[in-house]
C-alpha cells in the first residue's frame, strides 16, 4: 500500500489494485507544481470528497472528466458535483460504507463546514466528513477538515485505525499540539501523517509539537509526491 501527497490535503491512495484520490486540488495550489499533476492523477480510479470548500472540492469535476474516475462522498456535495459532470461514483452518508474495488470506505463525522459555489451562489454541501478506509489488512482514518471532537471515541474503537492522516495546520483545523492530543485521547495509531499545513503562512509550517507530543508513534512529515509505504 503506497500512498502519495500531493500538497494541502490532496492525497493518492495506491492500495488493492485501486489507485484513490482523495480532495484532489490541481489548481493554484502552491504545493503542487504544474509538471507533477499528470504523475499525480496518472491511473486514477476513484475520488473521495471530504467537503465543499475550494482547496477540496474545486476541481474534482476536471479531475473526474481527466481520467474517468468517478466520485464518492456525502449525498448533497457528491449530487452537485455529479450534476455538474463528475463521474457518478456514490453518494452516500455518514455510517455508510461502500465498495471501491477490494477497498472498503466508510463516512465518518468531522468538526468544520462544508460550502461551494453553485451557479455563483454559495450553498452548503451537507455535513463535512472523514473517510476510513480498509485495505490489504490496514484501516486508514482520513480525518478531513475537523477539530477535536467526542465522535472520534467511537470511531477509534469501532474501526480502530492503524494509520491517521490528520488535518493539523491550525486556523481552520485543529492545530499540531491539538492533533496529538487527539490522536492520544482517542486513538493507537502506529502512524500518523499530517496535512492541510504549509500551504499557506496562516497554516503551521512544521509538524514539531505533533511529533514531540507522540513519542511512541511513527509520525512521518509527508514531501509532495514521494510516497510513503504503510
Amino acid at each position: 500500500m503506497k500512498l502519495v501527497w500531493m500538497g494541502h490535503a490532496s492525497f493518492r491512495l495506491e492500495a488493492a489494485g485501486q489507485i484513490i484520490l482523495i480532495d484532489p486540488w490541481i489548481n493554484g495550489n502552491p504545493m503542487l507544481t504544474a509538471d507533477q499533476v499528470e504523475q499525480a492523477l496518472d491511473g486514477a480510479t476513484h475520488i473521495l470528497v471530504t467537503h465543499g470548500h475550494f482547496d477540496h472540492a474545486t476541481d474534482v469535476v476536471e479531475v473526474s472528466q481527466k481520467t474517468g474516475a468517478p466520485v464518492s462522498g456525502i449525498v448533497e456535495l457528491a449530487g452537485t458535483l455529479h450534476d455538474q459532470g463528475a463521474v457518478e461514483g456514490y453518494a452516500f452518508n455518514k455510517g455508510g460504507t461502500v465498495d471501491v474495488g477490494d477497498v472498503k470506505v466508510s463516512l465518518v463525522p468531522a468538526s468544520h463546514s462544508s460550502s461551494m459555489k453553485v451557479d455563483g451562489t454559495g450553498r452548503y454541501m451537507g455535513a463535512e466528513c472523514g473517510f476510513m478506509i480498509k485495505a490489504e489488512g490496514k484501516t486508514i482514518y482520513v480525518s478531513g477538515d475537523t477539530d477535536i471532537m467526542a465522535d472520534m471515541d467511537w470511531m477509534a474503537d469501532y474501526y480502530k485505525p492503524q494509520v491517521g492522516i490528520l488535518s493539523a495546520g491550525g486556523h481552520y483545523t485543529m492545530d499540531m499540539a491539538g492533533a496529538a492530543y487527539a490522536a492520544k485521547r482517542y486513538f493507537d495509531f502506529e502512524t500518523v501523517i499530517p496535512c492541510h499545513y504549509k500551504t499557506f503562512p496562516a497554516l503551521a509550517q512544521d509538524a514539531e509539537p505533533l511529533i514531540a507530543g507522540l513519542p511512541d508513534v511513527n509520525v512521518i512529515e509527508p514531501v509532495v509526491m514521494q510516497p510513503i509505504k504503510l
